[in-house]
C-alpha cells in the first residue's frame, strides 16, 4: 500500500500549540551551536578592510593594536596580530586568550531572538503550507518553497535589528554598556532604519537558504516515509532530513553570509573608532571586493564551523519541532475520542 494514498485521519495542531513545539528547539540550538557562531564570525570578520590614511585600532577578536597607516614609516611600530588559521585555530586561540565563556558571546540577545523568530518562521510556515495545500493540492513541489520564502522574509524582518546586536556581540569582545552606547548614537544620528543594517545580504541568505531547506527537507522526509512504510516521519526521519537540508542549503548560501557579516561588523569598527563610514557598497560590490583580495575561496570563509552548526542545529530544531507536534495531535486526537 502506498503511504501516499491512504493514512489515518489528520488530526490539526492549533497555531499555539506549534509556537509551544517551536521553543524547545530554539533554546538547545542556541546553547548548542553559539560556539561555532562565534567562530565563524571572528573567522569572518578578520578579513574586513580598513581605511588608509586615519588612526584606528586593528581587531582580530582577540586583541587590539592601535595602528597608523598614513605613511610608510609609521608602519614599522606596528605587528599585525596573528590571523586565524582555521576553525580548531580560532577555538584555541579564543580559549587561550578571553577564555571558555567567550565562545557563547552573544548568547542572551541570542536566546532572546531565537524564540520569536522561531515562533513566527515555523508557525508561519506550517499555517501558510496548509493554506496553500488546500488551494494547489497535497502534492504541489511549490508548496514548500513558496511557504519557506514568506515565513523566513517575515521572521528576518522583525529580528533584524537583534541579529545586528548579537554579530557586534560575536565580531568582538566589549562591554554592554559600550553596546548600549553603540546603539543609541547609531540610532540618534540615522534613526531606527540603522538598526536593520544588513537586513538585505541577510535576506539573500536566508531566503534562498529556507527554500532550498523546506523543498529539500520535505522531498527527503516522504522518500524515507515512503521506505520505511511510515504515514508520519520518525524522530530519526525528521532528525536525518534536517541535517542533509540545512547542510546543502547552507554550503549554496554561505557567500552571503560571509557579506552579511563583513557590512555588520565594520559598522562597530567605524562608528567605535569614530571614523567617517564610506559610501554605502552594495552586496555584489563586496563579493568581488572579497574574491579580488581573497579569491573565490573567501566567499566560503567559515565553511566548516558553518557546517558543524547549520547541520545538527536544522536536525534538533525540526525533530524536536515534529516530536513536539506529534505530541499535541496525540493530546488532540485523546480529547476527541471524549
Amino acid at each position: 500500500m502506498d503511504p501516499e494514498s491512504e493514512g489515518p485521519p489528520v488530526i490539526t495542531v492549533t497555531p499555539l500549540q506549534q509556537m509551544f513545539a517551536s521553543c524547545t528547539g530554539a533554546i538547545l540550538t542556541s546553547l548548542m551551536v553559539t560556539p561555532f557562531d562565534v567562530v565563524k564570525i571572528r573567522l569572518q570578520a578578520q578579513n574586513n578592510p580598513f581605511p588608509k590614511g586615519k588612526c584606528f585600532l586593528y581587531s582580530n577578536g582577540l586583541m587590539d593594536h592601535l595602528c597608523v597607516c598614513e605613511e610608510e614609516g609609521n608602519k614599522a611600530w606596528y605587528k599585525k596580530p596573528g590571523r586565524f588559521q582555521g576553525t580548531l585555530d580560532a577555538f584555541l586561540k579564543i580559549i587561550r586568550n578571553e577564555g571558555i565563556k567567550s565562545l557563547w558571546s552573544g548568547l542572551p540577545p541570542t536566546l532572546v531572538m531565537a524564540v520569536p523568530a522561531t515562533v513566527i518562521y515555523f508557525t508561519c510556515y506550517d499555517q501558510l503550507t496548509a493554506l496553500l495545500r488546500s488551494k494547489l493540492g497535497e502534492n504541489e513541489s511549490c508548496v514548500p518553497i513558496v511557504a519557506g520564502i514568506v515565513a523566513r522574509l517575515g521572521a528576518v524582518t522583525v529580528i533584524s535589528p537583534l541579529e545586528l546586536i548579537r554579530t557586534k556581540m560575536q565580531s568582538k569582545k566589549f562591554s554592554y554598556e559600550e553596546l548600549h552606547r553603540f546603539v543609541s548614537k547609531k540610532v540618534s544620528e540615522d534613526g531606527w532604519i540603522s538598526l536593520w543594517r544588513g537586513w538585505a545580504p541577510t535576506i539573500l541568505r536566508d531566503v534562498p537558504f529556507s527554500a532550498m531547506y523546506w523543498y529539500n527537507y520535505e522531498v527527503l522526509k516522504k522518500w524515507l516515509c515512503a521506505k520505511s512504510g511510515l504515514y508520519e516521519p520518525t524522530f530519526m526521519i525528521s532528525f536525518t532530513s534536517g541535517a542533509l537540508s540545512g547542510s546543502f542549503a547552507a554550503v549554496a548560501t554561505l557567500p552571503f553570509d560571509v557579506v552579511k557579516t563583513q557590512k555588520q561588523t565594520q559598522l562597530w569598527i567605524y562608528e567605535s573608532q569614530k571614523i567617517s563610514m564610506p559610501l554605502q557598497m552594495s552586496t555584489w560590490t563586496i563579493m568581488k571586493n572579497i574574491v579580488a583580495k581573497n579569491g573565490f575561496s573567501g566567499l566560503f570563509t567559515g565553511l566548516i564551523p558553518r557546517l558543524i552548526k547549520i547541520a545538527p542545529a536544522c536536525a534538533v530544531m525540526i525533530s524536536t519541532y515534529e516530536f513536539g507536534k506529534s505530541f499535541f495531535q496525540k493530546q488532540n486526537a485523546q480529547r476527541q475520542q471524549y
